[in-house]
């Protein structure tokens, strides 16, 4: 029924009368159509994601030592327990770091990704720490897609075992512009 209706709606190309039926008709079964499709969805996920987040604070903006003097340690007040970064300041003992850490872990995160969730790059890289591809967070959780608190998790990790601490980190990104 539906293959006769879109044979029907291609039939007749010049008719706009019914914009569902000529919008079905220019989407091409199998490949396309099924993207489509997973791509809604993702939008509709990160949506519903998005709506219990809210902003609380503007970005900040400050300048640190250059890498060469070692790695900087950034003093910042701890921030709001609710958001993201609250969420990170909350595990960082569970990694071994202290709240020194802290400032570093902001300004790292905050450069790579605003401290959005669904933050993504042409790369490939996604998420709050901007893991290559996005998908390595899944060891972290299968919610790794939307749930801050995994992308934080899998990012602690991963700094814990490649740079030692937020702070060798942060040196990493000032010196070669990643980490």
């Amino acid at each position: 029924m539906v293959a006769g209706a879109v044979i029907v709606i291609i039939g007749r190309p010049q008719s706009f009368a019914d914009p569902l039926g000529a919008a079905i008709a220019q989407v091409s079964a199998g490949k396309t159509g099924a993207s489509l499709i997973q791509e809604r969805q993702r939008v509709i996920l990160e949506d519903a994601a998005t709506q219990s987040f809210s902003v609380t604070s503007k970005p900040k903006i400050s300048i640190i030592a250059p890498p060469s003097a070692g790695a900087p340690i950034v003093n910042e007040p701890a921030p709001n327990p609710a958001s993201a970064q609250g969420i990170a300041y909350n595990m960082l003992a569970s990694f071994g770091f202290s709240t020194s850490q802290w400032g570093c872990l902001d300004q790292l995160w905050n450069r790579e990704s605003g401290w959005r969730y669904n933050a993504e790059n042409p790369s490939g890289a996604y998420g709050i720490p901007q893991a290559l591809p996005g998908s390595k967070m899944a060891t972290a959780g299968a919610d790794w897609l939307t749930d801050p608190t995994t992308q934080i998790k899998w990012g602690l990790g991963y700094i814990k075992s490649r740079y030692g601490n937020p702070c060798n980190a942060w040196s990493m990104e000032l010196s070669q512009g990643f980490y």
